[in-house]
């Protein structure tokens, strides 16, 4: 895969009657951009809208051929949501989204036309596309899988050779584990993320995941030792080979671990913001 599939405007062929276009809007945290998807030939239903660029909105329009019917949001972060309005008033098509919101989450303006729960399903040309709530990365976070092609739409749910960011309150690290583990009993074969490029051996992908986070995890509580530490104290000592500029968020990330390891009764909060000390049995 070369950085021309990810060429904003493009419209990439995936599989039968699935379509990616990719938003200009590349960076540290969105990888070559956000990716947009269309589903259906007869009647498309388009997978996060991604930014609100006329551009990358008009290329939408155009491969969606006029029969665009609905507007599916993944979550409400808004290089996934903020085109949805936009690309609403231009179609007709009703935006739809998970109903569950938190103080802090990234898009307060973002309001879907209809709010949808896990297993709704959409039929296109005799397809199922269905609705998987994955709360984790944010708390309103939904994947859609099309069934027939065991293909799924991940949202930022899972990317490609990056680890996915937790940032309390609205990640929730508890909540992301259990979505993997739901994830490994559907049938899936193949992820296709809200950034960078498809991952074929979907269950692969989320076991590895998975040992990572408990990997992670123990790292902490080995750090932790007997001593007490600030999260902040903690990513200086793991994350040494992730660049400065990214510790802020590491931090968050190390926090969402601690959070669960405290609900598990295995670290402690020797404060309101730490530090934080081992629970030792």
């Amino acid at each position: 895969m070369s950085d021309s599939d990810f060429q904003p405007g493009r419209v990439m062929d995936l599989a039968a009657g699935v379509r990616r276009i990719t938003a200009p809007n590349a960076g540290m945290m969105t990888g070559p951009g956000s990716n947009t998807y269309l589903i259906g030939e007869d009647e498309v239903a388009v997978i996060d809208p991604a930014m609100d660029d006329a551009d990358h909105l008009d290329a939408v329009v155009r491969a969606g051929g006029g029969r665009i019917r609905w507007i599916l949001v993944t979550h409400n972060h808004p290089d996934h949501s903020s085109g949805a309005a936009t690309l609403s008033q231009t179609t007709g098509a009703p935006v739809l989204a998970h109903p569950a919101r938190l103080t802090g989450v990234r898009n307060e303006a973002f309001v879907p036309d209809k709010t949808i729960e896990d297993g709704h399903t959409l039929v296109l040309d005799g397809r199922r596309l269905r609705a998987l709530y994955t709360p984790g990365h944010s708390a309103d976070h939904l994947c859609f899988l099309l069934e027939d092609e065991h293909l799924l739409f991940a949202g930022d749910h899972v990317m490609e050779a990056v680890t996915v960011v937790i940032l309390p309150p609205d990640g929730d690290m508890d909540d992301y584990l259990a979505s993997l583990a739901r994830l490994q009993t559907e049938q899936i074969a193949r992820i296709a993320p809200g950034h960078g490029g498809g991952m074929d051996d979907a269950q692969s992908q989320f076991a590895q995941i998975i040992a990572h986070r408990h990997a992670r995890e123990q790292q902490i509580l080995e750090t932790l030792g007997e001593g007490t530490w600030r999260a902040s104290e903690l990513v200086e000592a793991i994350y040494q080979d992730v660049p400065r500029q990214l510790h802020p968020v590491a931090e968050q990330q190390v926090l969402a671990h601690l959070l669960r390891l405290a609900r598990q009764g295995q670290v402690r909060d020797e404060g309101q913001q730490g530090p934080w000390r081992r629970v030792q049995s």
